[in-house]
């Protein structure tokens, strides 16, 4: 097997906004090489562009793998129509140029048989990759292709349920629709109520629900400490109430832990898995963190105080600098309603992870996304996390985005910028 690589950097007077609001339209007729082109979904949905060329009767099919606006990149992979290669992956990014204006970067990695096909293919890339570039500054600017149109509702019927005694779990649900549940998991200091602006949007999409973690809220606690196994059983028992075949789970922090969690047991039963300020949670840190994290957690707890005695606190460290009173308030209510056993419990929880992720079993379309300002799950781990499920995902379609102006709750303090986005991914899953 032989590898190889062709890479092409451009620079363009034009915005790097300007530059990728022509390049994001993946399916896009902006290439001057294209003959015709359309717009594509396999069976989980993943985007897929498939086109001919000027002068050639060849079908070629490309995979999107990765999209980001915050980052402006994309990437995707050959699935048809180039002869004679194992793999051909390809990624552009649009960044900043050293004196303005743009720099566009187009690379591909090539492996074939043999390093003559493989050398043959970069060579015959090159050109078409620089006449890409060059459409892409001279197209610059030209219309604002960026605004994307997704339904969006400020309010819509929801009710509450309880259900079960071991324990009972408490749900906020809108109507019933056709196709996948999408279950909204909240964080260690949350509650369903930190996802109703949410519930408002996707519940003109898709049947929704967000649910009360074991002890929080209208949630009893289960016998014994909770574990991952229970909560991914309380995700099995909503979908059966609801009458789900299949889910997506969007979760903020603690939520995308279980999220995740549950995807590594269950990846056939997810239609979609939505991870918000976190991701891994404590799954890779080792014995010695895990205690550390936990004791500093317990002390007041220990001490006989509750989370409401410390939520101040806490809130300084979820919000971001420009958090308004209002999103301060709502925060620190959500932290003040968890009582002690429920915060000791969660806690005891987070940090006795059973495994460590493989990512290769997530054979779902994947969306991460943070705030910018989240001290306890930064832009770059995020990135870097969804980098590596791009990386060893067996068919990865995984999208990134950074919420500005957001701290760890990003949807609460940035409820339009977050449900725009869910509701793009959202938007291209099967019904």
């Amino acid at each position: 097997m032989a590898r190889d690589q062709v890479q092409v950097i451009g620079r363009s007077p034009a915005s790097p906004e300007a530059v990728w609001a022509v390049a994001r339209d993946f399916c896009g007729h902006w290439h001057p090489g294209i003959a015709t082109i359309r717009a594509e979904r396999d069976a989980r949905g993943s985007l897929v562009r498939a086109f001919t060329a000027h002068g050639e009767p060849t079908l070629y099919r490309e995979r999107l793998t990765w999209f980001s606006d915050s980052d402006r990149s994309l990437a995707y992979t050959h699935l048809e129509g180039i002869a004679g290669v194992d793999r051909y992956d390809a990624r552009l990014a649009v960044s900043s140029g050293e004196r303005g204006g743009s720099t566009i970067e187009w690379v591909a990695d090539v492996e074939a048989p043999d390093a003559a096909r493989a050398a043959s293919v970069c060579l015959g890339t090159r050109p078409i990759f620089e006449a890409g570039i060059d459409a892409l500054s001279r197209q610059a600017g030209r219309e604002d292709k960026h605004q994307v149109s997704v339904p969006f509702l400020s309010s819509i019927e929801v009710e509450e349920l309880s259900f079960g005694d071991a324990p009972c779990l408490a749900m906020t649900i809108t109507p019933k629709k056709q196709g996948p549940l999408c279950l909204f998991l909240h964080g260690i200091g949350g509650g369903r109520a930190n996802w109703l602006p949410q519930l408002a949007a996707v519940g003109n999409l898709m049947s929704s629900a967000a649910l009360d973690l074991r002890g929080y809220g209208g949630s009893t606690h289960g016998p014994n400490q909770s574990t991952i196994d229970n909560y991914c059983a309380d995700i099995l028992r909503v979908r059966e109430t609801l009458g789900a075949d299949r889910l997506v789970l969007v979760g903020l922090s603690y939520g995308s832990w279980i999220a995740t969690s549950f995807a590594m047991r269950y990846p056939d039963l997810l239609a979609g898995l939505v991870l918000s300020g976190g991701c891994t949670g404590m799954s890779e840190a080792g014995v010695e963190e895990r205690e550390a994290f936990r004791v500093s957690r317990l002390v007041p707890i220990d001490a006989g105080q509750t989370p409401a005695d410390f939520a101040p606190s806490v809130v300084k460290i979820l919000a971001g600098p420009n958090a308004s009173d209002t999103i301060k308030a709502q925060l620190l209510q959500s932290m003040a309603a968890i009582s002690a056993a429920t915060y000791r419990d969660a806690l005891l929880c987070f940090t006795n992870p059973p495994e460590r992720f493989d990512f290769a079993r997530l054979n779902m379309p994947v969306l991460m996304m943070t705030g910018e300002h989240d001290r306890l799950a930064s832009p770059a781990e995020i990135r870097g996390v969804a980098q590596r499920i791009l990386a060893e995902a067996p068919k990865p379609d995984v999208r990134y985005e950074t919420i500005i102006d957001a701290g760890h709750v990003c949807n609460v303090e940035q409820p339009a910028a977050y449900n725009r986005i869910l509701l793009e991914f959202l938007g291209k899953l099967p019904k």
